[in-house]
C-alpha cells in the first residue's frame, strides 16, 4: 500500500526518504499532512525549542481555595484563575 517516498526539506533544501513505515505510523495516528523536515531539521527544531530557559511563571491567588500559588500566564482582567490541585478538580468533576 505504502511506498518510500522522497521529500524535499523546507528548511535546508535537501531531499530525504519517508519511508513506507513512518508512512503506516503517520496514517495509524491520523497525521494528513506528510513531513515537511528531515529527521536533522526536526531535531534541529526541537533542540532550539528547549534553549528558551525557564518558563516564566506569574504569582496570583486560586479563585477557589485562596492559597497563594504561580502560573505560566499573565493573569489578566477579572478571569478567574486556579491553582494546579483545583484546576485538576475541575477538570474531573466536569468530566463525570
Amino acid at each position: 500500500m505504502f511506498e518510500d517516498k522522497t521529500l524535499i526539506c523546507q528548511d535546508c533544501g535537501q531531499e530525504f526518504v519517508f519511508t513506507t513505515g513512518e508512512q503506516e505510523f503517520y496514517h495509524e495516528k491520523g497525521f494528513q499532512n506528510e513531513p515537511k523536515r528531515c529527521k536533522e531539521c526536526r531535531t534541529q527544531r526541537r533542540a532550539g525549542r528547549s534553549e528558551r530557559g525557564p518558563r516564566q511563571m506569574f504569582d496570583t491567588t486560586c479563585a477557589r481555595c485562596g492559597q497563594e500559588t504561580q502560573v505560566p500566564f499573565k493573569p489578566v482582567g477579572d478571569r478567574p484563575v486556579y491553582c494546579l490541585q483545583c484546576f485538576q478538580q475541575m477538570k474531573e468533576e466536569e468530566a463525570i
